[in-house]
């Protein structure tokens, strides 16, 4: 299935974050980065829907965790001193919540489009972090 995550209310306008950028945590590394002072952003992943004797479940390199808690992570990443970007938060989106918008078979999830929509600018103004559940995400299918 596909994961579309659209970010909006990002942390860096008005050049608050400068040199900032967000981007999906591949396995060990950080792809498609955007800039933090975007009005939006939008990242599409592959994620596989997996039937176990506990129900379903996803894999795939952009999906971490345990089974039962598995997730995405969104890194925000910022230049050292040196100019070479650095992991400074991650924002873990839980997908447990996305379970029960899948048809009940593996067969029937190929193809689907689950959307999650966020704020990423927490109420201190700082980017999100850490454990991202409903209602600060939306899951919908597409």
């Amino acid at each position: 299935m596909r994961v579309r995550i659209i970010g909006t209310d990002l942390p860096g306008s008005g050049g608050r974050l400068p040199g900032v950028q967000l981007g999906v945590q591949h396995r060990d590394t950080v792809v498609d980065a955007l800039p933090a002072d975007a009005p939006s952003v939008t990242f599409e992943l592959e994620v596989t829907v997996v039937a176990t004797a506990d129900g379903l479940d996803f894999r795939g390199p952009s999906v971490h965790g345990r089974r039962g808690e598995r997730f995405l992570y969104l890194v925000w990443i910022r230049p050292n001193a040196e100019g070479t970007p650095k992991m400074f938060r991650r924002a873990k989106l839980q997908l447990a919540p996305v379970v029960p918008l899948l048809p009940p078979t593996v067969s029937d999830a190929d193809g689907r489009i689950v959307i999650g929509s966020l704020a990423l600018t927490d109420a201190k103004g700082e980017p999100v972090c850490a454990s991202v559940r409903p209602p600060a995400i939306s899951w919908q299918l597409g």
